[in-house]
């Protein structure tokens, strides 16, 4: 396999660089400060964010995306979460579920999203589900041509925020499997309400919102592909949500090793640099080796992607590289902050806030325990890594 980076490429990862360190960063404080940024503000990173082709990232060019590869999009991504996720998280993105739009579908939700001129929620999990997302328990039911949406989701990103909800239900609760349908279903519609606002560990600024639906009728064109097929739909985007994540921690990584490596360097104990000391020098290394092994198996599982390999295979990859990704940036955020001593351990430091955010790596888009299933599954099953 060949990771070499296309010179275009190259170039446009140097474009998202200089945006991160130019309009998101320099926000860090203020997001901290006051759990997220103006409306305003909002809307002129996006603006930004487009000009600069940040939009639609994975998205074909038919529909107006980059048209990035998955390596492609894994190594932009990167750059991006440099910065706080609750400010990197503005940047306007397009799920590529919503490519089963079909007709009318196109303009009212597709292409909007891909613009930046309208943003989405993945409404998915409910308070008992959460690993178990084919056990959700939100119905809806077929009436007078309309569906009528009953249930309770949680932990949703954006979902106060969002100007439409895809909103996964039981439609056909009786059969074992196409059970569960995707809707589109508009920020206004009658029956449709945002509940609590979770204010979480980290990641200020990227909001969790429960919502709830109570007789929310939404018309039947509004189905997001076909009815009972919504599971999967969703379950088609696992893969790429998994190196996704995996993506995500990289980024801070890279910033946390540089962090380090920088605060060793100056920092002076008993009439030395701390760099100077083999203990210093240690956890740099196994911060450095951590980053290493993960961008190989992010970069490995997007290029498995890429290449067509069979979907249970990128499965498999997908997930040990969120797996050991995600557990790395948790090693790597401890060990920076250990070297930055009690400085770390205030909130203005990047490596605090690093610290609170990389928690959540290890939970989100599957868990690290759900990851070790999927391994263990194709390891046994298929003889797969022996």
């Amino acid at each position: 396999m060949d990771f070499t980076i296309p010179d275009e490429l190259r170039a446009f990862r140097e474009t998202v660089r200089a945006f991160v360190d130019k309009e998101l960063i320099p926000h860090e404080d203020y997001v901290e400060e006051y759990d997220g940024l103006p409306e305003e503000v909002e809307r002129e990173i996006r603006r930004k964010a487009v000009a600069v082709g940040l939009n639609g990232l994975g998205m074909p060019d038919e529909v107006g995306g980059a048209g990035l590869d998955v390596l492609g999009q894994v190594l932009v991504t990167e750059e991006l979460f440099r910065a706080l996720g609750g400010v990197a998280e503005v940047v306007p993105a397009t799920p590529r579920i919503l490519l089963a739009c079909v007709g009318e579908q196109r303009e009212r939700y597709l292409l909007p999203c891909v613009r930046g001129d309208r943003q989405w929620c993945f409404a998915l999990t409910e308070p008992d589900t959460g690993s178990d997302a084919a056990g959700i328990k939100t119905r809806a039911e077929l009436c007078d041509g309309q569906w009528v949406i009953n249930g309770r989701k949680r932990f949703i990103s954006h979902g106060d925020s969002a100007d439409f909800a895809i909103v996964f239900a039981v439609t056909h609760p009786d059969r074992e499997r196409d059970r569960i349908t995707a809707f589109l279903v508009d920020k206004g519609t009658p029956g449709f309400g945002v509940g609590q606002l979770h204010k979480t560990m980290g990641h200020r600024g990227y909001r969790q919102a429960e919502l709830l639906f109570d007789d929310c009728a939404v018309p039947a064109e509004n189905v997001l592909g076909e009815p009972g097929r919504g599971f999967d739909i969703a379950q088609g985007g696992l893969s790429a949500g998994r190196i996704m994540t995996a993506a995500r921690c990289l980024g801070p990584m890279g910033r946390l090793i540089g962090d380090g490596v920088d605060w060793a360097k100056q920092r002076v104990q008993f009439g030395r640099p701390i760099a100077d000391y083999q203990a210093i020098q240690f956890m740099l290394a196994d911060c450095a080796t951590d980053l290493h092994a993960a961008r190989l198996l992010t970069y490995h599982a997007a290029w498995a992607a890429d290449h067509g390999e069979p979907p249970k295979v990128v499965n498999a990859k997908a997930s040990m590289a969120k797996l050991f990704a995600s557990e790395a940036l948790g090693r790597v955020a401890d060990r920076v902050l250990q070297i930055f001593g009690g400085t770390g351990y205030m909130n203005e430091t990047y490596v605090e806030r690093a610290y609170r955010n990389a928690r959540i790596e290890r939970i989100w888009e599957g868990t690290s325990e759900i990851q070790r299933v999927i391994i263990a599954s194709n390891l046994l099953k298929r003889g797969m890594f022996s």
